[in-house]
């Protein structure tokens, strides 16, 4: 995987980085913006129309001061007519401009929900490699925070830059027309915007940049604190901990308050003092003339037109300048969702297959995580369906990996995997997931009802949400909670014990009535009591779902069809549990013993 599209810490200053995240936003840009083209060209045509009315204000008023002021032509109704004609103008234009802005906002707000729930469908589409390495608060940020960025370019950066240039366009076009070797005085004020926008954009840009991350990363240092907050507290850890935030808190001031230097510095201050040196300028020029000729009725109107225009040309530059700051933190976020965007989805099988027995065969399958580091060798396994078959071993020997295999976690070597006869790669997703249950080591619980955790957002009834817990032996519980199926089971069931959860979570896999069950460790963390149950339920399974179970505690897998045990990615030994425990120095054998051992030892403590 790219470093970039890993969500830590790219280099915040690399010169080489700069083209790609811009390239990089402006490829976010054009995919937001390409269902709303039609939109954007109805806020453009309208902000040219606002533009133009906003012109007529300095012509109106030069056209007042050299036709009716200076030569006292007091034509009362024409004066009024102009006034009344100039204010119309400018009614016109702030009308347009409201219609404009809430066009335009319109496409970016839209643009951003559409962006945000592409992003999301997509970090659902990831395989599991990516989550291998993802920090779960850094992709919160980019769901949320980053996507956001598109917002920013189109509202207060591309929308305002482009209205800053069509006006100073217009003043510009104005200007012309009244008097081009003025209105060339006004235009050399705009490389020294130029300049000053690239000084500033090489002094800020590694700060914003730098804010941006170290942002994301508080982000993701505090979701990790409040996850592991028993953890935190049992090992006396908060003082470490705090002193890491302030750590990050403190980069992430200092990144800011760089950027704010540059922008003391560089945007609005300096080109106030440009505007006051040009206002001088071409009142120097005018004074030159009033020496040199007399000065007529027609000059005093420029002169009035020049000094509007001029506002009008400094206020878009200033504008476009303060901008910049918005633009660098919208151009890395961008870049970041769009980082993201590029991330390889999990491959989409053809919905030509079908799960239509349960029965699983494995051929020769060998796979690593890393070129030529194997972690399974040359498995070979059938599992019949309907049958339960128990995977053992000790850590690191390829259990989990080989369960990750069969729920297509990860791509393994194609055709090494069937089921039904049908290679797994050629299952349709939406087939698969809906005849496959899966039970974990760690049951993940909604911060909801425990209807609607076992449900899953499944459109089941009450009746099969209940059948599916008394197969699970979770309904009694569930049952005598103060509301029943619809209490509220707190921020991972928290109102629940362990044991509760996973008799839930395996409720929840039942319910989808799959074909295939498999079974993560889900007796690790549990009561001698509760297993039993979950024994009891594997039993009715029997004959009806192919259930494949990876246990760490022995008793759970003992009345299994066939005991698979795993040494070093290798099946070393594979039989009844009696077929096992007679091989003399067995691994299994080894592994039962120990256990017992254990046992007999935590009874008598």
């Amino acid at each position: 995987m790219p470093a970039e599209s890993i969500p830590g810490r790219p280099p915040a200053a690399a010169p080489a980085a700069r083209p790609r995240f811009r390239a990089e936003a402006a490829a976010l840009l054009l995919r937001a913006a390409k269902p709303e083209r039609r939109h954007l060209w109805i806020g453009v045509a309208w902000l040219m129309v606002a533009v133009g009315f906003e012109a007529l204000g300095p012509l109106a008023g030069k056209y007042l001061i050299d036709r009716y002021l200076l030569p006292h032509d007091a034509d009362l109704p024409r004066i009024a007519a102009l006034l009344v004609g100039a204010m119309l103008a400018g009614a016109v234009a702030s009308w347009v401009r409201y219609l404009q802005l809430v066009r335009l906002s319109g496409v970016a707000m839209r643009s951003v929900q559409r962006i945000r729930e592409e992003v999301y469908r997509h970090v659902l589409r990831l395989p599991m490699a990516f989550f291998d390495h993802a920090i779960t608060g850094q992709l919160v940020s980019r769901v949320t925070n980053d996507t956001e960025a598109v917002k920013t370019l189109y509202v207060q950066v591309l929308f305002v830059i482009l209205d800053s240039l069509i006006l100073l366009a217009g003043a510009m076009a104005a200007m012309l027309w009244l008097d081009w070797r003025l209105m060339l005085i006004v235009a050399a004020l705009v490389p020294a915007v130029v300049l000053i926008v690239f000084a500033y954009q090489r002094l800020s840009a590694p700060a914003v940049t730098r804010s941006r991350e170290l942002r994301s990363e508080l982000n993701a240092h505090v979701a990790e604190s409040i996850g592991g907050m028993a953890v935190l507290q049992a090992a006396n850890a908060a003082p470490r901990f705090r002193d890491r935030f302030e750590g990050l808190n403190e980069g992430h001031y200092r990144s800011r308050l760089g950027e704010l230097r540059a922008n003391a510095w560089l945007l609005r201050p300096v080109l106030d003092f440009l505007n006051v040196l040009l206002l001088a300028v071409v009142l120097w020029v005018f004074g030159l003339r009033a020496g040199s000729a007399s000065m007529n009725a027609i000059e005093v109107g420029i002169l009035y037109a020049f000094i509007s225009y001029i506002a009008r040309v400094i206020e878009p530059l200033i504008q476009i300048t303060m901008q910049f700051s918005q633009l660098q933190q919208a151009l890395i976020g961008a870049s970041r969702v769009q980082a993201l965007l590029t991330e390889v989805e999990s491959p989409v099988a053809s919905e030509r297959g079908a799960v239509t027995r349960g029965e699983i065969a494995i051929e020769g399958l060998t796979f690593g995580y890393q070129p030529g580091r194997p972690v399974l060798h040359a498995i070979d396994l059938r599992i019949p369906a309907g049958s339960f078959h128990g995977i053992v071993g000790h850590t690191g020997s390829g259990k989990t990996t080989l369960l990750s295999l069969l729920l297509r976690f990860y791509a393994g070597a194609p055709g090494h995997v069937r089921i039904d006869g049908v290679p797994l790669e050629a299952i349709g997703e939406d087939t698969f997931r809906a005849s496959v249950g899966m039970v974990p080591q760690e049951p993940f619980l909604l911060a909801a009802s425990a209807r609607e955790n076992i449900a899953m957002g499944r459109a089941l009834s009450d009746a099969q949400v209940e059948a599916a817990a008394r197969a699970a032996h979770a309904h009694d519980f569930i049952a005598a909670l103060e509301q029943g199926y619809d209490t509220l089971l707190g921020e991972g069931g928290a109102r629940l014990s362990v044991g509760q959860k996973q008799l839930l979570a395996i409720a929840r896999a039942l319910a989808g009535e799959p074909r295939i069950l498999f079974l993560d460790e889900a007796t690790a963390h549990i009561d001698s009591e509760t297993e039993q149950l979950v024994q009891q339920t594997l039993a009715l399974l029997r004959g009806r779902v192919t259930v494949v179970a990876i246990a760490h505690r022995l008793s759970t897998v003992r009345e299994a069809d066939r005991i698979v045990v795993l040494n070093h990615g290798r099946v070393a030994e594979l039989g009844t549990h009696a077929q096992l425990m007679v091989i003399e120095g067995g691994l299994y054998q080894r592994l039962y013993q120990l256990q017992q051992l254990e046992e007999e030892d935590e009874e008598v403590q």
